[in-house]
């Protein structure tokens, strides 16, 4: 029997095109999910796997599968039902798991044979069975696995095309911020693989650059940081030779021995989410747990980077408390923090979100024709309304933003800053040449048919409309 799993792509989002943009090729990984999926299938099913970030793939040239399962994220869900549909109308049953799927189970009911909410693992066998007998359900809830069941993904099945292999040691996030869907999804405790099956893994995937894909890889509890430090230890004594990164929270400066352990089991980078220049900001989108007290931010980057590790750090635009010059300021924050790569997301609203619920209760969400306006949020476009920024002025801010941190001056700068500290500049440059091709690139024709399907209700911050709604 054949099985097709699918990654979809999204049309919009140039920066995933790694054939078509050779500069993209950093910022694509594998899809880790499917890999793991792969894994768990019985071997009377031939598995192809195939991820349009890399190559879209003409399924009708393509043998006719049995089965088709695809995975999605928020921003691909319009990809994945044209997919489908080609598929359905060819009587090939289609299964949609992922957390889309999961947090807009109905919406996904209507375009696919079954849909698997949760994680796919723990139910994945009893769906093929019943595949094979021929009562296979309209609905799956996957449950929260002990990560001990969780097989060794198949990374043999996508062996060219990435610069990074992904991998994943922990699931869950107790923090629960307002715009992010994790704890919905993985829960709010975290779970941990065993230490023997990370390594084992390791040693399988031949990229020497590995992106850990855990959403805070160091936890945030004295049990979490001896769980990540015994890790460490096991990677240095296995002497793998890859190069990592990861997303961790700023207290990972705060522990030397974690530091020193992170380097030396090679660790090369860490992607930070400041999200905000105030602590205000910080309050309003629930992410208080980085407000330590006396925090010098500068400081405590100073002593990532002396473990030659680099920073990338995020920020959001939209918040409720942005207004102009909101572009300056993160620009001028992430240079003072000496950060050296910096992101900037548009704060969106996602499905399963408190964030979600509170916009969509005051009517804020503008991007709302769905399905097919899921392809708008990619944290690229302005999908609500800003209590004192317009859609305009929050691009406008976005680029100013962009303009100011990634003029060459400023890469040249921190490229120097690292030779001088004696550490290789080589990827810092990669990293700054990246983003400034990418993030001050801008899709035109995109940005106007959004914008034009939309007339004025993006023109004025929500704050003006309320006004002139109350006189």
């Amino acid at each position: 029997m054949i099985l097709y799993l699918i990654n979809p792509d999204n049309p919009l989002v140039s920066m995933v095109k790694s054939r078509e943009y050779r500069w993209n090729r950093y910022s694509v990984w594998k899809p880790l999910g499917l890999l793991v999926i792969a894994g768990l299938t019985p071997p009377e099913w031939t598995v192809t796997i195939v991820d349009e970030n890399i190559k879209r793939r003409d399924y009708a040239f393509m043998p006719t599968p049995d089965l088709v399962g695809i995975t999605a994220f928020t921003s691909q869900a319009n990809r994945a039902y044209v997919i489908a549909r080609e598929f359905r109308e060819r009587n090939v049953p289609v299964i949609m798991g992922g957390i889309h799927a999961t947090m807009c189970s109905n919406e996904a009911l209507e375009r696919v044979d079954t849909v698997v909410t949760g994680e796919a693992e723990s139910i994945w066998p009893k769906l093929l069975d019943d595949f094979r007998q021929g009562s296979m359900k309209p609905l799956y809830a996957g449950t929260h696995l002990n990560l001990k069941k969780v097989p060794t993904a198949r990374h043999d099945l996508l062996p060219d095309g990435y610069f990074f292999g992904s991998i994943q040691t922990s699931r869950g996030c107790p923090l629960s911020c307002s715009f992010c869907s994790v704890t919905a999804f993985n829960g709010g405790k975290y779970r941990r693989r065993p230490i023997e099956n990370v390594i084992d893994e390791f040693r399988l995937i031949k990229e020497k650059n590995i992106l850990i894909v855990d959403d805070n890889f160091i936890g945030i509890s004295k049990e979490h940081l001896a769980y990540v430090k015994d890790l460490l230890r096991a990677l240095i004594k296995a002497r793998l030779h890859k190069k990592w990164v990861a997303q961790v929270t700023i207290n990972m400066a705060d522990d030397e021995e974690l530091l020193t352990l992170a380097a030396q089991a090679g660790c090369e980078g860490v992607f930070i989410g400041f999200e905000s220049t105030s602590n205000e900001g910080l309050e309003e989108i629930d992410k208080r747990y980085i407000m330590k007290k006396g925090r010098n931010m500068k400081d405590s980057i100073r002593r990532i980077h002396r473990h030659g590790i680099i920073v990338v750090g995020s920020f959001i635009i939209g918040l409720d408390i942005d207004k102009a010059e909101i572009g300056h300021d993160i620009a001028d924050k992430a240079r003072q923090y000496d950060i050296d790569a910096l992101n900037v997301m548009f704060l969106t609203p996602l499905p399963g979100t408190k964030l979600w619920d509170k916009m969509f209760s005051e009517n804020r969400i503008i991007a709302d024709n769905f399905p097919h306006d899921w392809q708008y949020y990619t944290l690229t476009f302005p999908v609500a309304s800003c209590m004192h920024l317009s859609w305009y002025e929050m691009l406008k801010e976005k680029n100013i933003c962009y303009r100011t941190f990634y003029s060459y001056p400023g890469i040249i700068g921190r490229v120097l800053h690292m030779l001088l500290n004696r550490h290789s500049p080589l990827h810092l440059l990669v990293i700054n040449l990246w983003y400034r091709k990418n993030t001050l690139h801008v899709d035109r024709q995109a940005y106007t048919n959004y914008d034009l399907k939309r007339g004025h209700a993006l023109s004025q911050p929500v704050h003006v409309k309320l006004k002139r709604e109350v006189a």
